[in-house]
């Protein structure tokens, strides 16, 4: 992420806004603009130098949220009180905002805001890492929307990132203190490295910024925007260049989506017209790189919406996994799965599912996840995440599909070999087909109506019969209900319908359409197969003998059609409409929909006859049967409603006295009869269904005041387990003071041996049990020829300097035997090394493979050679000395020999 950018030189040239952008200085419209900023270790020195800063009358509130004690009375107001002007105070519950002052948590409390007031809660975590920060912020985002500011300042961990994702969904903005000048630079990093930092610099940097900003950010006109024809040419230059440099289109992107995110990046940069930024486009392209990334609007998290998770769990799952036969696959699509979170959140759905239906049938899901932004899929296929998932992970689930790592953690490879990821393009590239479960969340929000009218029957061609569509909670089918049937309205899950889709055809731009959708577009004409006698004698049966009938679905949609009809249903005037209601012939609407109506309750079949239909001079009766299909299990739901011609029942001669006037009246009156036999039947089916509502209803309340009972004991057990949670926050506390001690400890250690291992200036290198590199220090390269990739393959495989062919019979030996070797071996260019291997003990006394160190001993090896040359040396002379010395002394005494005889002789 790059710092803050200098203002384009056209800027200088442009004094006046347009009518669509406005510049203006922050004013109090709803409420005075609220500044989040989080903080942890070293935060104290950080927001001093925020805070001096900040002129005292900036028009904004400043929220800060810290890690605290909870144990200790909170001390940070009258230390921040010393470095501004401003007004510092503690939050109170039910706290306004007021410009110009600074709000600071109180210990042992999170914080949300609503409407411009800050809201105090009791911390409800027991175990594991709480974020406060996090929770601030996603509330911010919530309340204050496009107008939020979050800002992150020195810290550890990574609290304060996942809240930041939800700031910049909302097109809010995100200041970060630069890692380089922060006293702890974890959580800085965190947020650089996601990608969500607008703007870096120095403490002392970021008020000027953000005052900047507030400066220079246009007013929003509208939701509902009438957009000027220059600022319309400029958003369509804006696509241009972002279709140039990305080659992806955004024509069909919501204009009002776009508009913001291109308002929001000239707020960042300073540029009052519109005009000035496409200049900026054309002349920085990094930049469009970064709003290329800002519309792709990257921002998820584990379970996000958990309602709806339980839902798909609940209702959606085992409808898919029932009779299902062993050992098949289903097939899901997850488009747009930004970093991944959200597929991995169905692969551990679909597990836990499984087991909790204690399925044996060796049932296994293929995700594919796709995204447009390809390096948001870099970062879902390598499956690592920070350590503040745990708002959103439950700790069972961080344990059973989750690997614990330094900085974070990694999905295990039961739930990673589940997902497959591939960048791909929902508008222009091929969809997946044959699929059980369609994931499609808070995508399509961000698309035009019109395009979203052609996703609908593509979702519609890409799921199986009773495949699932998983929306995101502000999406919905729109008036495509006869396309998907609602299992969770509210959550947004829906069931594929069998139907024709009528009025809608795939005509996506570059989309891949299947031939079979449309055979008329195919060039090669199809081979009409010969009927067979058996096919002809149905024809001629069903033609002469079946008496007409229409296959429906639950809403009364035709689906198919047997014989002649036309008696009976007829299209109606106007856009054409394919329910049989209103086709049906005006006499038989009131019948036939009520019959609809009461197959569709209680199944089974009804029988209405004797309707009559036609003039009085064309006279008819029709009978109508409709049926509910349960069997075969392809036309399961569907409903068969079969006409039939009846004979009129002659009407009785009136007597001749009574004349013309009392056949009228006998016939007024059984008319009259008849419609009272109808309004009484419709009552009773009315008694009836009220009868059953009324069941219903006293069955609700009576599962509502269990519910009730269940709350207040739940909400006794909470009241009594509060002292239990404020001891074990306490517990907590110390714990994870005892914990930071040991963490520094051990850092001081890990150093300590580091520089140990250098100082010795000893080659070392250790194996596993099957003699693979494990590690090995930089003076090993002197000896072994090492690289840092050989790391897990075998000694044997490494080149080496070593005239040492035994070592690993050795080390087998070692391992063996747990009895350490030592050899001085040389090496070819006649150095010389006393090899030592010795076995890799652990902690808990377990053999974990061979230690070998190399001390040189060349020059020792030197002085050694050197000492038995003069040795050799010396030896030599003194033999030759003692020679000469025998020789002189064998001389000596044959002289004395000789005058001893001289003497003798008289």
């Amino acid at each position: 992420m790059k710092k803050s950018a200098p203002p384009p030189a056209s800027k200088r040239t442009v004094k006046a806004a347009t009518p669509a952008i406005q510049k203006s200085k922050p004013k109090n419209d709803r409420s005075c603009p609220i500044v989040g900023i989080g903080a942890s270790a070293g935060g104290l020195e950080a927001l001093v130098q925020f805070l001096k800063h900040v002129p005292k009358d900036s028009g904004m509130a400043f929220v800060i949220v810290q890690h605290l004690d909870p144990t200790q009375k909170g001390m940070m107001p009258e230390l921040l009180q010393r470095a501004t002007a401003m007004k510092v105070m503690q939050v109170k519950d039910r706290t306004k905002t007021q410009p110009n002052c600074v709000y600071v948590i109180p210990p042992n409390s999170d914080m949300s805001v609503l409407r411009g007031v800050l809201h105090l809660l009791v911390p409800v975590e027991l175990r594991g890492l709480r974020l406060p920060i996090d929770f601030f912020f996603r509330s911010l985002a919530e309340d204050q929307r496009e107008r939020s500011v979050g800002i992150i300042l020195s810290g550890m961990g990574s609290d304060g990132t996942l809240g930041l994702r939800a700031i910049k969904e909302k097109a809010g903005v995100v200041l970060v203190q630069d890692p380089t000048t922060a006293k702890f630079d974890a959580m800085p990093r965190s947020v650089i490295e996601a990608g969500l930092a607008d703007i870096v610099a120095s403490a002392e940097e970021l008020p000027d910024k953000l005052i900047a900003y507030r400066r220079h950010l246009p007013q929003l006109a509208s939701s509902v925007m009438h957009l000027e024809e220059k600022v319309q040419s400029a958003l369509e230059k804006i696509v241009i260049l972002l279709r140039a440099h990305s080659g992806h289109d955004f024509t069909l992107y919501r204009r009002s989506t776009l508009y913001r995110r291109v308002e929001r990046r000239m707020g960042i940069h300073q540029v009052g017209k519109i005009s000035g930024y496409v200049r900026y486009l054309q002349e920085n392209p990094q930049e469009l790189g970064i709003l290329f990334k800002e519309l792709l609007i990257g921002v998820t998290n584990f379970f996000r919406d958990k309602t709806a998770w339980e839902q798909l769990a609940a209702k959606a799952l085992p409808l898919l996994l029932k009779d299902r036969p062993a050992g098949t696959t289903l097939r899901a699509w997850v488009a747009g799965c930004s970093t991944g979170e959200e597929a991995y959140s169905l692969a551990m759905i679909f597990k836990e599912t499984l087991k909790h239906l204690k399925s044996t049938d060796n049932i296994s899901l293929q995700i594919y996840a796709t995204d447009l932004d390809k390096d948001a899929i870099d970062k879902a296929r390598i499956g690592f995440f920070p350590e503040n998932i745990v708002a959103d992970v439950s700790p069972s689930r961080l344990t059973r599909f989750f690997i614990k790592e330094d900085g974070g953690y990694r999905v295990n490879k039961e739930i990673r070999s589940m997902v497959v990821f591939a960048p791909q393009n929902l508008i222009m590239d091929p969809p997946f087909t044959k699929l059980d479960l369609l994931c499609c969340r808070n995508l399509l929000i961000y698309l035009t109506p019109e395009l979203q009218k052609k996703l609908f029957p593509l979702f519609h061609y890409s799921l199986n019969p009773g495949g699932v569509l998983f929306l995101g909670s502000a999406e919905s089918i729109g008036n495509f209900t006869h396309l998907f049937t609602a299992l969770a309205l509210k959550e947004r899950i829906f069931q594929r319908n069998e139907t024709a889709m009528q009025g809608s055809h795939l005509d996506f731009p570059a989309v891949y359409v299947p031939a079979h959708i449309d055979r008329r577009e195919s060039s090669v004409p199809a081979r009409t197969p010969v009927p067979s006698l058996q096919s002809l004698a149905d024809q001629l049966l069903q033609q002469r003998y079946a008496p007409p009938a229409v296959l429906v679905n639950e809403h009364g949609d035709i689906l198919y059609i047997s014989g002649r009809i036309g008696k009976y249903l007829e299209p109606s005037a106007g856009k054409a409409n394919w329910n049989v209601i209103a086709m049906a012939h005006d006499a038989l609407r009131n019948e036939l929909s009520s019959a609809l109506q009461k197959v569709i309750r209680k199944k089974g079949t009804v029988t209405v006859r004797g309707i009559k239909i036609g003039p009085k001079a064309d006279l008819r009766a029709v009978d109508i049967m409709v049926q509910a299909i349960e069997e075969p299990k392809e036309l399961f739901g569907m409903v068969l409603i079969v006409f039939s011609d009846a004979v009129i029942p002659a009407e009785p001669h009136a007597e001749p006295a009574k004349g013309k006037a009392a056949a009228s009246h006998n016939a007024r009156e059984r008319e009259l009869q008849n419609e009272l036999k109808h309004a009484r039947d419709e009552v009773q089916a009315s008694h009836e269904e009220m009868q059953t509502s009324q069941e219903e209803l006293k069955s609700m309340n009576e599962e509502l005041q269990s519910t009730n009972e269940e709350l207040q004991s739940t909400n006794e057990e909470l009241m009594t387990s509060k002292e239990e949670m404020q001891s074990l926050n306490e517990e907590l506390q110390t714990v994870n003071a005892e914990l930071q001690a040991k963490l520094d400890e051990l850092s001081g250690t890990n150093n300590d041996m580091k520089n140990l291992l250098n100082s010795t200036d000893i080659a070392t290198v250790f194996l596993d049990n099957d003699l693979h590199v494990r590690r090995f220090t930089s003076q090993a390269k002197t000896i072994i020829k090492f690289i840092a990739t050989d790391v897990g393959r075998p000694i044997t495989d490494l080149a080496s300097d070593l005239l040492y062919p035994a070592l690993v019979k050795d080390a087998q030996e070692v391992l063996r035997t747990l009895v350490f070797s030592e050899r001085s071996i040389t090496t070819e260019n006649g150095r010389w090394f006393t090899v030592r291997i010795m076995p890799y003990r652990t902690v808990d006394n377990r053999i974990d493979g061979v230690v070998i160190t190399f001390a040189d001993i060349t020059a020792a090896k030197k002085v050694e050679a050197g000492l038995r040359d003069q040795h050799r040396h010396m030896t030599k002379q003194a033999t030759a000395q003692g020679l000469a010395l025998d020789k002189a002394l064998g001389k000596s005494k044959s002289l004395s020999m000789a005058a001893t005889k001289r003497k003798s002789k008289p």
